[in-house]
């Protein structure tokens, strides 16, 4: 089966659905196009559908409707070994018997490449990870983080078109999951392999990536480059998921072309319907005031170095604002609050979609 030829297209997702029952899809009608040496990550809560998505652009599993293509080629029913993809799993999934060096040249000997070429096809790739001077060594005398560049390594060897990445980082403590991400957003680049990286952290899909594709229940979200994605959310989902603290909500009335957090007009808004909307604020959004904005009392100061979190309350919602570390402010004290203009979205009380404005 030939898919309409698209310049540059390296892998395609057409109207991809998949489930172990029909009523209870698991991923439904997911079109989704890649052009080479782009970066994304999946991202979304656990059993949205990441990982399925990924083993079936990698051939474990088969779709139960839809087609998937490497350029123009038709790979639906490939085998996973035909379709040059290199996989690199949560668990790292090392030979424990075979030292470092074996590890990676695996996937060559199983190619029947020649002794020697491929020997010097692994030590490039053991360089390139930064693992050269361990290559003698097995599995169990390394640490979390040099497993993870082993199997990068015996990932990239057979020259893959697409890397394909598992919750790679998740076995690993804060400190190391902070230097691997840095080190595979490194390989990504030097080498400008395509790249799917599937993650829940937030954080790392927008440090990792080019682009992010956010599910939620096997339904695609939005597919945007991350700070787009951040500073402009198709749904109120969207806007939550991304941002540490996350986005503050609260109920708002609009009415009289206008939308209100107690009696704080915050925005002309024209053409939508009175009545209750909900109103989302960052954290960063917030600016203080002596007068003239949204009253509360303050519940709580965190010290987190350069800035400071100040909790407090509007209409019984709690809410975290970000704010210069010289703010004086403490438990208990009135606080008045404006919002920075652009630093807040609106969306549909009940079905969470974004309302213009």
């Amino acid at each position: 089966t030939q898919s309409q030829p698209v310049a540059n297209r390296l892998l395609a997702l057409e109207h991809v659905s998949f489930g172990y029952s029909p009523s209870q899809p698991l991923l439904r009608q997911f079109n989704w196009e890649l052009r080479e040496g782009e970066s994304w990550s999946i991202l979304g809560p656990s059993g949205c559908g990441k990982s399925t998505t990924l083993f079936m652009i990698a051939g474990l599993y088969k779709p139960t409707a839809g087609r998937i293509f490497f350029g123009k080629e038709d790979v639906t029913e490939l085998r996973p070994e035909r379709r040059g993809i290199g996989l690199v799993f949560q668990n790292y999934a090392l030979y424990p018997h075979m030292t470092v060096i074996k590890n990676i040249l695996f996937p060559l000997e199983n190619q029947g490449i020649e002794k020697n070429k491929a020997l010097d096809m692994a030590k490039e790739m053991a360089d390139l990870v930064q693992i050269g001077d361990l290559l003698d060594r097995k599995p169990s005398a390394l640490s979390g983080g040099q497993q993870q560049r082993v199997a990068i390594a015996r990932a990239l060897v057979k020259k893959p078109k697409v890397l394909l990445l598992d919750e790679p980082l998740s076995n690993l403590d804060a400190r190391l999951r902070l230097e691997t991400r840095e080190e595979i957003r490194r390989i990504q680049k030097e080498t400008g392999i395509t790249t799917i990286y599937v993650t829940h952290d937030q954080e790392e899909a927008m440090s990792i990536t080019d682009s992010i594709l956010l599910m939620r229940d096997g339904v695609l979200q939005q597919k945007d480059d991350p700070q787009d994605m951040y500073n402009n959310p198709t749904n109120s989902f969207v806007a939550q998921f991304l941002g540490n603290p996350p986005i503050n909500y609260f109920g708002g009335r609009a009415a009289d072309n206008g939308v209100y957090i107690q009696d704080y007009r915050l925005t002309e808004l024209r053409g939508v319907a009175e009545g209750d909307i909900l109103v989302g604020v960052r954290p960063e959004g917030w600016q203080i005031e002596t007068d003239g904005g949204i009253k509360s009392n303050i519940t709580l100061v965190e010290n987190i170095g350069r800035d400071k979190i100040v909790s407090f309350a509007i209409n019984g919602e709690p809410a975290r604002a970000i704010v210069d570390s010289d703010f004086v402010g403490a438990v208990g004290d009135p606080v008045v609050f404006r919002i920075k203009p652009g630093s807040y979205f609106l969306f549909d009380k009940d079905s969470g979609s974004r309302v213009a404005h």
